[in-house]
């Protein structure tokens, strides 16, 4: 061995930093095999010539897999371990634990056993410098080598065009008795330390990797627990893995694994035995010799002496898993030297990747640089979008858009989805011999960039303008050109200039030369990626008649590319059709598109955009002129076309939205989830980036996900940066009130509210009318407020009230005074007295009274001879009026004469009919049945529209029809099994509390027939109108004034397939079953007594965009209340069949996490761990208060003890997690439990037992204890990462992150009894059982 040692010394480098020679020889030429290209690989079991001894055990295979590990075993799914701390389940040799990832060609893993004489003696040789005494003897007879070469991390792929990629190596060198294992890292070999979680739960980090060794689980029942050894698992001790060693070589670990009590390392210090390797690459002569003096962990054992087996680290810890790095031999930085290369390298700040492109002409021997010279990555990555990344170049940096997203690199959208945009237009035209001029009218566009489609809408244009615009498609036709599908090869105008441009167009119309100029600028993206844009137009177009319709062929058009503008000009035909006749007309145009661009982009020279579909049109009822483009862009060629369509451009391919198509060769293709979606393209399920940790919103900010994609909210208080990431905090606004600017009248007139932002509201006070920047004097007299023996005098902003001479009071009330004293006089009396006109028989009438004061029943008016019945208080009955000279109607008691109907009261004092595609104007007097109801149809007297109304008279959308055209067939619908909708159940609800007869400021939302909300809403009579969402919420941007109407599109695009499946409830069976969120949806997993009944389970309730966390029932109404993180909204559905979501709270929350109902009191009560608030409200939302905004960090979980009245929570404060409890009225809180605890996620209230439960993700313990805090015991110490949790008869049952499933607990033993994990694998959230009672109203 000496002569090895010798041998060896001949040819090392004394202290340098290990080169890639001095791994063991590798690869194919030595006959290696070559792990699977992919994310989560492993290899077949290899087995071993000779059984080797691991951590004690005897081991006859090995396996190696993706992700930076050895074991002999299988490996798991790798979302079970790769994310994790140590200990694994599994015995794991690790020597760079992240995942990892060799698809794409980035890199290789190789794998082999070796037993000739060069590979042994390279090994002995490193084992014996790290155990230079107590491995003098050891001669090993076989070797196991596991390389990874140049591999990438998952998902850096898409994230840098130079990826970092790592290099390392590891050998286990074996003989009969013991094994060693060598770690071996070189120099620059490490260039990333750490990845990101693909599945986590509000994480916005990157786990450092993990290096060490795990023994997995114990199979010695007198070891409770796993034991580990862990060298590094933070980004410093990772760092200095090639700067250091236990070997006196940097770079080169050695470990003794082949005892059964501990993993020993190498203590080979006062030696530096040679290594065979070249000269570094990186380091001239001159460096320094490297030296390493051990440092030793202040919890570590006294190292032992030469040639002691003494165990040096042991990382045992009983009932968890801590991860505290057991042994820390890795200087930090201050002995770090710095070194600097020619090769390319990478910045990294903040949210953003940044690569540096290397200059082929660079050369380091003469290279100088000023950092004041050129614009950076370093100093300007914020200009780049969040996804994008940054690259250096010589004169400057450029950003450029991730995989799966396109854009300049400013400004970035996801591939494939719905965008919109929205923007004013402003004009002058002259239309044949009329001037039109129009300011600021809106402009709305919808884009479906899976195929390339636009449609735009632009309303409030007026005649003749709007109409002879029909032509003008090049203004709609900037869109089609922006989002065109994209042929291989070719980029969209998106894709070039992002959502920053000016375009200027000129258009010459033939055969008359008017000539017209439009100017479009695009002014960035805004929230939820809308692109703003503002256009101009302005010049001359022809004179098109009435009744005309505009038809525009197929074209194609030639872009030219520089690299700051795009040219392009071109003739069109358009055909105009008036019945029969028809004309072919033409125009010329020139457009230009200027833009700041990449100077480093390679552009095309020239691209063709190709129209397929085009059509234009103007509703003259909305007043919406319309432009629809369906277009693709490719390279111009200039051989013949290709008659070969690919499917994906032609439309005839297969993909299911939101899945993109994506051509091959010919007429082949595949199917791709588009950016923000995942799966095989046939399937594709949003992805969650803000829970996933996918998301780049930075601190001070809060993440919420929307379909394939998330945008980022700043926390009140703050505001977005100058960088358009970060988020600062908002400077306090001045008070206009205070400060007095502000435009509102004097103060005896008016008050001035100030709104927080700055800005200030005008009231008008009490007593005046306007809208607070003029008011005026209500004359309250003419409402006559005072009684009818008073006179009324008004006053500025007041009146007052005096009683007439006779009568004594303050004017409100008075009495007939007689001789002194006051007299009482009925309504009646009063009334002779001061007679009220009746209407339309104009002078007063004198009523008829009876001896006690009443009104007679019969009532005749004194001059005109008319006759009619009243009621007890004097009101005319309806129908009861007879003419003069005829036979007065006969009159009953007046107590004995029945309610006026709504539809009576409304034919006595008729209402403005609503505002509607066609007004009618005046009063509508309705028509009603015998029995008083409104009949089905309704027309209106003096306009011939006619209607359907439903049985509080309101008119049902989409019936009215216009004069002299067939009436609607309108009475009572055929019974359907459709459930009233959200809208239709909204409406319902507005129509009862306005009592059936909304006023005209009132507003009441329009369904369609199928329940939906139409697009278009307006706000009573007020002429208020805007736009709304799927959901009925209103879209920014789109209210406009009385007189115009917004274009409101359809809020879901025309689909290409099918229509994806409305969310829906199916109803659970019988019985005793268990509620669990999954991310988008909760479902249902019945019980059989406590067992779980895997094979029936299923999803109950799917909820697209959405991440539910907290869930709860109410069982008096069977109800499902839950919270959801993405949507910051907390909802609830029936569980009937059919049943939709109903909304309860939408505002004022952040991140809604835990929550609990209280069925006796009718209250639902939440954890918000973004406001560090815990509040209650009724169960339909009413009644909201805040009960703790205080000493809060972490509120996760909560439970409620109904009976008692009593309300728990757990905080997971890191620093001090806690446990606390209070009445549900917010009284007397204390802390319950703060010894001895992690991570509370987890919490329940057991009705029956009266115990309060908990679990514990960092303790990984199952507790419960009496609601006083006494009695604390532990019922399983072995959990692996617990979320929530619930108690059902003698079991509990809880979601786990490790297993990503339901896990059944016996509340006696401890005993894990059942698990079911479904199909579908990602974290499940909260769980609650639901009951066939009420388990809170049993004693």
């Amino acid at each position: 061995m000496r002569a090895v040692l010798a041998a060896l010394a001949a040819v090392l480098a004394v202290g340098t930093a290990l080169s890639r020679s001095g791994l063991l020889p590798h690869g194919p030429a030595r006959g290696d095999a070559r792990l699977r290209p992919g994310d989560d690989e492993s290899s077949p079991g290899v087995l071993l010539r000779r059984a080797l001894r691991l951590y004690g055990r005897s081991a006859r295979r090995l396996y190696v897999g993706t992700n930076g590990v050895i074991s002999t075993q299988d490996f798991p799914r790798e979302t079970q371990y790769v994310d994790d701390d140590f200990p694994t389940d599994f015995p794991a040799i690790a020597p760079f634990l992240a995942d990892l990832d060799t698809s794409g060609d980035r890199g290789n893993i190789y794998y082999r056993q070796d037993d000739s004489r060069d590979v042994l003696d390279q090994a002995v040789g490193y084992i014996q410098a790290g155990f230079p005494h107590s491995a003098g003897t050891f001669v090993p007879t076989n070797a196991f080598i596991a390389t990874w070469e140049a591999v990438g991390a998952y998902q850096e792929l898409s994230q840098d065009p130079q990826p970092k990629l790592n290099t390392f190596q590891a050998v286990i060198a074996y003989n009969d008795e013991d094994t060693y294992t060598i770690f071996l890292y070189p120099n620059g070999g490490l260039q990333f330390l750490g990845t990101r979680p693909k599945e986590s739960y509000n994480v916005q980090l990157e786990l450092p990797a993990r290096v060490g060794f795990s023994w997995g689980d114990s199979d010695d029942p007198k070891r409770d627990g796993l034991f580990f050894h862990s060298l590094a698992s933070s980004e410093q001790a990772l760092r200095n893995l090639e700067r250091e060693s236990n070997t006196g070589i940097p770079g080169v670990w050695v470990f003794h694994v082949g005892s059964s009590e501990h993993v020993e390392p190498g203590h080979g210090e006062g030696t530096t035995p040679a290594v065979p390797q070249s000269p570094p690459e990186h380091l001239k002569s001159g460096t320094a010799g490297y030296t390493h003096p051990l440092s030793s962990h202040t919890s570590m054992a006294q190292r032992p002496s030469h040639g002691s087996r003494t165990p040096v680290l042991l990382g045992f810890v009983p009932g968890r898993r801590d991860t505290q790095e057991q042994g820390h031999w890795l200087r930090g930085d201050g002995d770090t030297r710095q070194s600097h290369s020619a090769n390319p390298s990478s910045y990294s700040s903040g949210h953003h990747g940044v690569g540096v492109e290397e200059d082929v002409h660079f050369n380091p021997d003469v290279f100088t640089y000023s950092a004041a010279s050129k614009e950076t990555c370093a100093q300007h990555h914020g200009r780049c979008s969040p996804h994008a990344f940054c690259t250096d170049y010589a004169s400057g940096f450029c950003c450029h858009c991730r995989a799966t997203f396109y854009g300049n690199g400013r400004q970035c959208l996801p591939e494939g989805a719905v965008h919109r945009l929205n923007g004013k237009v402003s004009g002058s035209l002259r239309v044949g011999r009329a001037s039109v001029r129009f300011q600021d009218v809106d402009l709305h566009a919808y884009i479906v960039g899976s195929d390339g489609r636009a449609y735009t809408a632009i309303s409030g244009v007026p005649q003749p303008a709007a109409r002879a615009l029909l032509p003008l498609l090049p203004v709609g036709g900037l869109f089609a050109w922006l989002f065109a599908l994209e042929e291989p090869g070719s980029e969209n105008g998106f894709s070039i200039t992002g959502a920053e441009f000016t375009q200027s167009l000129e258009v010459t119309f033939y055969p008359g030369g008017e000539t017209v100029q439009v100017t479009q600028t695009a002014e960035g993206l805004g929230p939820d990626n809308y692109l703003s844009l503002r256009t101009h137009i302005q010049g001359e177009v022809p004179f098109l008649p009435e009744n005309v319709t505009i038809h525009i062929t197929p074209y194609k058009e030639l872009y030219s590319y520089s690299s700051s503008a795009v040219t392009s000009s071109g003739q069109r035909e358009y055909m105009v059709a008036a019945g029969t006749a028809n004309q072919t007309l033409s125009y010329r145009l020139r457009q230009n598109i200027t833009f700041s661009g990449c100077p480093h982009a390679r552009l095309p020279a020239r691209q063709r955009l190709s129209v397929v579909r085009a059509f234009a049109l103007f509703d003259g009822h909305e007043h919406v002129l319309r432009y629809a483009l369906a277009a693709r862009i490719g390279l111009a060629q200039d051989d013949a076309e290709n008659p070969r369509v690919s499917p994906c451009h032609d439309g005839t391919h297969m993909c299911q939205a939101p899945a993109r198509c994506q051509p091959g060769t010919g007429t082949e293709y595949t199917c791709e989830c588009t950016a923000g979606y995942r799966g095989d393209g046939r399937g594709c399920r949003d992805v969650d980036e803000c829970a996933e940790g996918l998301s780049q919103c930075g601190p001070f900010s809060v993440c919420l996900n929307a379909p394939g994609s998330y945008r980022c909210e700043c926390r009140g208080g703050y505001r977005p940066a100058g960088d358009g990431q970060a988020c600062v905090p908002l400077a306090p606004p001045s008070d206009p009130c205070e400060d007095g600017r502000h435009p509102c009248a004097p103060r005896d007139r008016a008050r001035c509210l100030s709104r927080g932002d700055g800005r200030a509201t005008c009231e008008c006070l009490p007593g005046y009318t306007g809208d607070g920047i003029r008011c005026s004097d209500v004359d309250e007299c003419a409402e006559s407020p005072c009684h009818p023996a008073a006179i009324c005098y008004n006053t500025p902003g007041s009146f007052s009230c005096r009683c007439r001479p006779g009568y004594a009071g303050d004017g409100f009330q008075c009495t007939y005074v007689v001789e002194g004293n006051p007299q009482y006089l009925t309504p009646c009396q009063h009334e002779r007295m001061y007679p009220r006109e009746v209407p339309p028989l104009g002078d007063g009438h004198v009523p008829q009274c009876d001896e006690q004061g009443r009104y007679r029943p019969l009532q005749c008016h004194s001059s005109s001879g008319h006759c009619w019945c009243v009621d007890a208080a004097g009101q005319e009955i309806a129908g009861t009026r007879t003419a003069p000279g005829t036979t007065p109607p006969r009159c009953g008691s007046p107590e004995s004469i029945q309610q006026l109907t709504p539809c009576e009261h409304a034919r006595m004092y008729p209402r403005e009919v609503p505002p509607g595609p066609s007004p009618v104007g005046d009063g509508h007097v309705p028509q009603c049945d015998e029995q008083g109801r409104y009949r089905p149809l309704q027309c209106h007297s003096s306009s011939g529209h006619c209607w359907c109304v439903d049985t509080a008279g309101q008119e049902i959308a989409g019936t009215r029809t216009a004069p002299g055209t067939t009436p609607p067939r309108c009475g009572s619908p055929e019974p359907t099994e459709r459930p009233p909708s959200m809208c239709e159940r909204w409406r319902q609800s507005l129509l009862e509390h306005y009592g059936g007869s909304p006023r005209g400021d009132q507003y009441v939302p329009q369904c369609d027939s199928s329940g939906d909300f139409t697009p278009l809403q307006c706000h009573g009579d007020s002429g208020y109108c805007w736009c709304v969402e799927q959901s009925g919420r209103e879209i920014p941007g789109t209210r406009s004034e009385p007189g115009t109407t917004p274009p409101c599109l359809p809020s879901v695009a025309p689909p290409s397939v099918r229509p994806q499946p409305r969310p829906d409830v199916s109803p659970p069976a019988a019985g005793t079953f268990l509620l669990y969120a999954q991310g988008q949806q909760i479902g249902y997993l019945p019980l059989n007594g406590t067992r779980l009944q895997k094979e029936a389970a299923k999803t109950l309730l799917s909820l697209h965009g959405s991440i539910v966390v907290g869930i709860d029932y109410d069982c008096r109404e069977r109800m499902i209340y839950w919270t959801d993180v993405a949507g910051r909204t907390i909802s609830r559905a029936g569980l009937e069949p059919g049943s939709e979501p109903e909304t309860i709270i939408s505002s004022g929350l952040m991140s809604p996490e835990g929550l609990a109902v209280d069925h006796l009191r009718r209250a639902v009560f939440w954890t918000d761990s973004g406001l560090d608030r815990i509040e209650r409200a009724r169960l339909d939302g009413s009644e909201r208060r805040v009960l703790f905004d205080t000493d809060l960090v972490n509120p996760r979980a909560i439970a409620v003890d109904p009976v008692r009245g009593n309300l728990y929570w757990t905080d997971w404060n890191r620093e001090a997690p806690k446990i606390e409890t209070s009445t549900v009225n917010g009284a007397n809180r204390r802390v319950l439990v703060h010894t001895d605890i992690g991570l509370p996620n987890g919490l329940t209230f057991d009705p029956f037992s009266k115990l309060l439960c908990w679990a514990d993700a960092g303790t990984k313990h199952l507790e419960c204890t009496f609601p006083d805090g006494t009695g604390r015991r532990v019922i399983q110490s072995n959990l692996n990462y617990p979320f929530s949790i619930i108690s059902y008869a003698n079991h509990f049952y809880h979601t786990d992150w490790r297993r990503d499933g339901v896990i059944a607990v016996n509340k006696e033993t401890g005993a894990f009894t059942d698990e079911y994990l479904p199909e579908q694998r990602s974290h499940l959230y909260g769980i609650t059982a639901v009951y066939p009672y009420c388990p809170g109203a049993r004693k």
